[in-house]
């Protein structure tokens, strides 16, 4: 059991999970079952998904390159997605005010 935490096989263990999540909510969301797009599911898991390769990557001993870079690329993904979350928090509180009055 201690090898399959530190080999990296946990990992993708969890990774596999969370592509699968992805599907199931997407499918969902095609069913109308789910309130989220997928590009709304893809920018949530992405972050994680990009921490988790970079554990992924320092565990097979990649080079620093790779997993600074899966950092990097997770903090991206993650500003996008706060970018849009404010965005759409805006819209809605500019809505709302608006019925208010």
């Amino acid at each position: 059991m201690a090898e399959f935490f530190a080999g990296g096989h946990s990992i993708d263990l969890v990774l596999l999970l969370i592509a699968l999540e992805a599907i199931v909510l997407m499918v969902l969301w095609r069913m109308r079952c789910c309130p989220l797009p997928p590009r709304a599911t893809l920018l949530i898991l992405a972050p994680g998904t990009c921490l988790l390769l970079a554990a992924r990557a320092a565990l097979a001993g990649a080079s620093w390159v790779w997993v600074s870079s899966f950092f990097l690329v997770a903090l991206f993904i993650h500003l996008v997605d706060l970018r849009q979350r404010w965005q759409e928090r805006s819209r809605h509180d500019r809505a709302s005010s608006i019925r208010g009055k």
